[in-house]
């Protein structure tokens, strides 16, 4: 007797599709699975075959071989528990087997048949709806999560036995529905912490409403307590909303990851992920014996807050230059790769010196050049030369502190944000950018076109400064981004000089 239904799994963060094949022999009672399964899989025998048992059904005592096709790719995970269980029940005839082929099922079942929460349900439902499958059968906490994608008939299911009476025609399930638009009206609310509520520090606020703008890279330089982290926690607040693709982007992630909260079906805030500087190369760029999403991934179209910047150790901020260039991170092992997407808004604090207060004008550095130079030397030039942004962030005045005028809001900046943002996307409309800081090489010549004035200046600049053909391609993004903000369809002269202050601190502060 031979039954075969749909399931899947997950590599990297997308999901393929797995056909779950039972066949009972006369024999000696055994039951084997096969198709490159890992022990979680293996050890799913114990748990289907009690959950049978506890849910009243008959356990066949036959030969049983479960194979998880195809066979050449291993499958990870207690997500096949509840397909093998209705497939041994199919091929025992103890349910219908034409009505499985019309879903496509995963769950883990307790040993009392309970079927149990798993991670990865959004891009199991997406590949669902790209080959066509028009149901499925999903865990009821993780029903809302596949209810996203609107194409499918999702049923949530909470027992074996419920799922059995299902498809045995006995009782029926509503399919779930979810109101996207409902989740989207919730992240209109502000709960941002707000640049009101910074004292001071103008030019650091325009720099980073530049950056988050046109999603620059940015690093502040300054002594303790001038505001570098305040800064970098209320940037969120700035950036625009989340689009449907965007979230559904990061959620795939999430989910992989098993960090989606509890009853949330989409992520409809900006992440923002501020790693400690202990933090190991796996757990900030991914990987692991089993590759899971790192911190770069996480901060998908969002913020990586890395603070303390010197503090990380040299391979972890090496191994960071590869991704802020393509966007995508890809983990090799010896049987195979996957790729995490990784287009993230990097935001680096450090101070000028192990001290903290080299060039404070009110303490003074206690530091020798050696040690300035050995913790300066940290951050290597080619990674420096990746972020578009560097900001110096003075000591804050105390009559600046003692205002009681609050500043500009968080909502007044972001309104000029997205400004620029829609710019930016009725530019990019027919291309695969979404913003400034992603423009290729190309893009720059199109979009990025200066006068003889401009080209004096940011020639000028470069022999001054040193600067590299890659800083070149970031000034004139950064201007470009400036000018967005102004509403003004050309590069002006003016534009070019804020873009090229804000790429002379690496020179200023790292040429001794």
């Amino acid at each position: 007797m031979l039954s075969k239904l749909y399931s899947a799994t997950i590599f990297g963060i997308d999901s393929f599709l797995v056909e779950v094949e039972v066949d009972i022999r006369q024999g000696l009672p055994l039951f084997n699975i096969v198709g490159l399964p890992d022990t979680a899989i293996q050890e799913s025998r114990e748990r289907v075959r009690a959950a049978i048992k506890n849910s009243e059904y008959e356990f066949p005592r036959n030969r049983i071989t479960v194979n998880l096709a195809p066979a050449d790719i291993k499958k990870e995970g207690p997500i096949f528990d509840l397909p093998i269980a209705l497939g041994i029940l199919a091929a025992s005839r103890q349910i219908k087997q034409d009505i499985l082929n019309d879903f496509l099922i995963i769950g883990e079942l307790s040993l009392d048949g309970t079927v149990k929460s798993i991670n990865g349900v959004l891009p199991i439902a997406i590949m669902a709806r790209d080959i066509g499958k028009k149901k499925t059968i999903v865990p009821i906490n993780n029903a809302e999560e596949a209810g996203v994608i609107k194409e499918l008939e999702v049923i949530p299911v909470s027992s074996l036995n419920e799922i059995i009476e299902f498809l045995n025609g006995k009782i029926s399930i509503k399919p779930i529905e979810v109101d996207i638009d409902e989740i989207f009206n919730k992240s209109k609310i502000n709960k941002h912490i707000d640049f009101s509520e910074v004292k001071g520090q103008e030019h650091a606020k325009r720099a980073l409403e530049v950056a988050a703008a046109g999603s620059h890279n940015v690093i502040m330089i300054g002594p303790p307590g001038s505001g570098k982290t305040m800064l970098a926690r209320r940037l969120p607040g700035i950036i625009p909303s989340l689009t449907l693709e965007e979230s559904i982007e990061i959620t795939k992630l999430y989910s992989i990851a098993n960090l989606l909260p509890s009853g949330t079906p989409l992520i409809i805030e900006r992440p923002f992920r501020a790693p400690h500087h202990t933090i190991s190369n796996a757990g900030l760029i991914g990987g692991g014996r089993i590759p899971k999403p790192g911190e770069i991934s996480l901060a998908h179209n969002g913020v990586l807050f890395l603070d303390e910047l010197p503090e990380f150790s040299r391979s972890a901020l090496e191994s960071l230059r590869q991704p802020i260039e393509d966007e995508i991170v890809t983990i090799s092992r010896s049987l195979s790769s996957v790729t995490y997407t990784a287009s993230f808004m990097m935001v680096a604090s450090m101070n000028p010196c192990p001290c903290g207060f080299y060039g404070d004008p009110v303490k003074t550095c206690t530091c020798s050049s050696s040690q300035i130079i050995k913790y300066r030397s940290k951050i290597s030039g080619p990674l420096l030369d990746r972020i578009d942004i560097h900001i110096e962030v003075p000591r804050v005045n105390c009559r600046d502190v003692l205002k009681k005028d609050l500043a500009e809001s968080s909502n007044d900046i972001r309104k000029r944000v997205e400004k620029a943002r829609n710019i930016q996307r009725k530019r990019f409309f027919k291309e695969n950018v979404y913003s400034n800081a992603q423009m290729s090489r190309k893009n720059i010549e199109k979009y990025c076109q200066i006068d003889s004035n401009g080209e004096n200046l940011i020639y000028k600049a470069m022999d001054k400064l040193g600067l590299s053909t890659r800083a070149y391609d970031r000034i004139l993004k950064v201007a470009r981004t400036i000018a967005d903000l102004e509403q003004s369809n050309k590069i002006e002269v003016s534009h070019l000089s804020e873009a090229i202050q804000y790429r002379s601190l690496d020179r200023k502060l790292w040429l001794y």
